[in-house]
């Protein structure tokens, strides 16, 4: 059994943390953390867990040991903790944003503050399984992408990768409320929220860096909050290279997923539900992407979406924990989602 903990295991990734781990049969959870609920059941913050365990949340100072612990803490604060962070595991997966960006330049211009250990971010690996799965079976440094970010990564590297699309890509991403963090502020009040629209980051949202990292590509994003709590989707507008159409797409997509277990291609002529939709994905480690074209038009739109709980978080983590310790990559992550929901 791989013995792991959870810091930060009181908000909405630490809680999701918590669900796929109690599911998973080669995992002993063996603490979950939260600084001011010491001492209660986990099952009171995350009634979803109700029956499941007996756990209770312990203070940081009583961790020892662990195979693998999962960092569900701040950004800004985790990059200062980190070497603290390394001694208490063999394996450590940090979901914060802090080593996602191999630049200190650009982390500091997204972020806002000097990155204060910068010798440590090339000793981490992308936490995206379906890019970097080699790297990932010896890692024990993991940083996991952001939820928009895994988004973007996934449906437009394949593109650019095959040299089918060029220039600057324009991402128009949507989220759901929870993709706030439990501790969000006024604007996530449901009289504010609710019906709502609210574009927050009109231009130069974090996400996009990790997106241009990843792609190589130059990235504009704009990120709205939308009415759901649960939820990502991207539509990403792109210009096609000279010879690229729908039968290079298709197969730059089947080539790149065609055997991944949780990037699904949908782009169907017609029907409901012939394009990604978040909704149908709630609780699940899937990430559907596609596309559509314009006959005539040299741009390409690119749909993608996820859980930004689940393969946009935790699941995702979890998955990357599969790959390095050589478990199937489903462990934990058979939910499929539901519908109608």
């Amino acid at each position: 059994m791989i013995r792991v903990a959870v810091l930060g295991a009181a908000g909405y990734i630490g809680g999701e943390l918590l669900r796929v781990l109690l599911s998973h049969p080669e995992v002993e959870l063996a603490a979950a953390t939260s600084r001011s609920l010491h001492g209660r059941q986990i099952d009171g913050v995350h009634p979803n867990l109700r029956g499941r365990t007996r756990l209770t949340f312990s203070p940081e100072d009583q961790l020892d040991h662990y195979d693998v612990l999962f960092l569900a803490t701040p950004h800004r604060e985790t990059m200062a903790r980190m070497p603290e962070f390394l001694n208490l595991a063999k394996t450590v997966i940090d979901l914060s944003g802090d080593f996602r960006l191999g630049d200190v330049d650009t982390y500091e211009s997204y972020y806002g503050v000097p990155h204060t250990a910068p010798e440590l971010l090339d000793t981490f690996v992308t936490g995206l399984p379906e890019l970097h799965r080699d790297a990932l079976r010896t890692a024990d440094r993991i940083s996991v992408p952001g939820c928009m970010a895994s988004a973007g990564i996934l449906s437009l590297t394949p593109l650019a990768k095959a040299g089918l699309i060029t220039g600057e890509v324009t991402v128009d991403a949507r989220t759901g409320s929870s993709g706030s963090g439990a501790k969000a502020g006024a604007e996530n009040l449901h009289a504010e929220r609710s019906g709502a629209l609210r574009v927050f980051a009109p231009t130069r949202h974090r996400h996009e860096a990790e997106i241009s990292q990843a792609t190589g590509l130059p990235i504009r994003m704009t990120a709205t909050g939308v009415e759901a709590v649960r939820g990502v989707q991207l539509l990403c507008r792109a210009r096609l290279a000279d010879g690229a159409d729908e039968k290079s797409i298709r197969s730059a997509y089947r080539q790149a997923y065609g055997g991944e277990p949780f990037v699904r291609v949908v782009a169907q002529r017609r029907g409901m539900h012939r394009f990604p939709d978040a909704k149908i994905l709630s609780g699940s480690n899937f990430c559907d992407v596609g596309f559509a074209l314009d006959a005539g038009s040299p741009h390409v739109t690119v749909i993608s979406a996820l859980d930004n709980l689940v393969k946009g978080g935790a699941g995702n983590a979890v998955q990357c924990m599969n790959v390095r310790y050589g478990l199937p990559e489903r462990h934990g992550l058979e939910f499929t989602g539901l519908h109608p929901n």
